[in-house]
């Protein structure tokens, strides 16, 4: 199975390197490429993998790609315009916050993410003041410890083996038991 994985250049995501390094057959894509290359790269793929920042509207870029334009908003590398392509994909995996309400919203199939507590910052934001780095650090690695160890997978299994390991770091790790409840496949 081939798989394009989309991860925006950015090193307060680059801990999500992690998930996709057990994968054999990928092209990975930080930034450099337009959308109409991301476009053609969907098409010449079995899987796609996108992780980084976003929103419900998508991926965010985050200046990464070229000739952007501004159809859908210009700061997403992955928007609405790539749904008929993704729609086409049994098994993706998106996380980024609020990929819930992309994936919901356009009946897509895969592993996906709600809103994703991954720096300290967003724990405040969701409601959880005088969370440490080191809170965030051990929810972030230890999910995408486990989430690489299933990647190869289907989804089914992705899903239930990350919410049976992940969940033993939530029952003390405050930031983890967020995340964790906002993981979901489709």
């Amino acid at each position: 199975m081939k798989t394009l994985i989309i991860h925006p250049s950015d090193g307060s995501t680059s801990f999500l390197d992690i998930v996709y390094e057990p994968i054999p057959d990928k092209t990975v894509i930080t930034g450099g490429v337009s959308k109409a290359d991301i476009m053609n790269l969907i098409r010449e793929h079995d899987r796609v993998m996108m992780m980084g920042h976003g929103s419900p509207g998508g991926l965010f870029s985050v200046g990464q790609f070229t000739n952007m334009g501004s159809s859908y908003g210009g700061g997403y590398i992955i928007d609405q315009s790539m749904v008929p392509l993704l729609s086409e994909k049994d098994n993706s995996v998106f996380i980024w916050c609020n990929a819930d309400k992309f994936v919901n919203t356009f009946k897509l199939r895969g592993f996906y993410s709600g809103m994703f507590i991954s720096e300290v910052g967003e724990a405040l934001y969701c409601g959880l003041p005088g969370t440490q780095q080191d809170e965030v650090d051990e929810s972030n690695y230890g999910f995408v410890n486990i989430l690489s160890k299933y990647i190869n997978e289907d989804t089914n299994t992705i899903h239930d083996k990350v919410l049976n390991e992940y969940g033993l770091i939530a029952e003390e790790n405050p930031v983890a038991l967020y995340n964790h409840n906002r993981l979901y496949k489709f």
